[in-house]
């Protein structure tokens, strides 16, 4: 009885649902794109990629991680090869890279009328509110595509930092720039539309 049911099983796994794929996890994995894209196009056309090479590759998924897993795990892939691809194109220190500098003072510490405000909660508390996600996708949008990009892979997809300069072909110097410029900017953007909204 055993065998059998491993036969069947083996069976249908060679036999893969695409359909079925689409109706039980488009939706998570669109979201999960989005959130790290903030571009609604670009967030289906990976979810649609993330299908073709699961297609692709059905006869190397093993099952010992569920599906929802194994798509993630593609998307991801997907997902920095779009932010790879895109930093290749794009000037990592354009004019609009340019630091904030009317935020400091001469001896680089902060201008005290525009430095930071205190948030008053937690972040990890934030991060588990849709509302802030929501807002904090709008905020990255506003980013320079490569600042999106940096912050994206460090702080949502926790790569290392050796591996962002890897993929993305930067130094770990050049890293840092745009790391800090992204969440400068990130700052501001969440202070105006998000901590003083719901302070």
């Amino acid at each position: 009885m055993l065998f059998l049911f491993m036969t069947e099983s083996k069976t249908n796994r060679q036999k893969p649902d695409a359909e079925s794929w689409v109706d039980e996890h488009g939706d998570a994995l669109y979201r999960y794109a989005l959130s790290r894209i903030s571009d609604a196009t670009m967030a289906e056309d990976l979810v649609q990629e993330t299908f073709l090479a699961a297609l692709r590759t059905f006869h190397s998924f093993d099952a010992k991680s569920s599906e929802r897993t194994w798509f993630i795990s593609i998307l991801k892939h997907k997902i920095i090869d779009h932010y790879r691809k895109q930093s290749r194109r794009s000037d990592l220190f354009s004019d609009d890279a340019a630091p904030e500098e009317k935020d400091y003072q001469e001896d680089g510490f902060w201008n005290m009328q525009r430095a930071p405000s205190d948030w008053g909660s937690q972040p990890e508390e934030e991060l588990q509110r849709q509302e802030f996600m929501a807002v904090l996708r709008r905020c990255m949008e506003q980013l320079p595509k490569t600042f999106a990009a940096v912050f994206s892979l460090r702080e949502l997809e926790g790569l290392s930092s050796k591996a962002i300069c890897k993929e993305l072909d930067i130094t770990s110097s050049n890293l840092w720039v745009l790391l800090h410029r992204a969440r400068h900017r990130l700052r501001r953007c969440l202070e105006d539309t998000w901590f003083k909204v719901n302070a």
